[in-house]
């Protein structure tokens, strides 16, 4: 088992998760944070720390994408270890649905 990010945390982006993960295992994006499933030791102290409730046991139905988009992040994303503010705006997009498909990018986030 792993946990992966799934997309609540996109334009959110809160850290909370960063500074609690024993594994320094979240990677940045440019607005979203992904898991590297093969570093997470599956703990699960980050998952509780999420305001946006964004992260997941992968063992939960219908996370298959969420596990095969945070491995391939994982590998091209720099590492993040120590958090900073969120988005101005997180608050704005905390519960909005489908954000995937509207505001998901693939540019690498600046990483510590």
């Amino acid at each position: 088992m792993t946990y992966v990010v799934t997309d609540a945390c996109i334009r959110c982006k809160y850290m909370d998760c960063v500074e609690v993960c024993p594994v320094d295992c979240f990677y940045e994006g440019d607005n979203m944070l992904v898991i590297n499933p093969n570093e997470c030791i599956d703990c699960g102290v980050c998952e509780p720390e999420c305001p946006a409730e964004a992260i997941l046991p992968d063992t939960e139905n219908g996370l298959e994408k969420w596990l095969e988009l945070n491995a391939t992040y994982s590998a091209e994303w720099p590492n993040i270890t120590s958090s900073r503010e969120p988005p101005a705006d997180a608050d704005e997009f905390k519960g909005v649905e489908d954000k995937f498909d509207k505001y998901f990018s693939p540019d690498p986030g600046e990483g510590d």
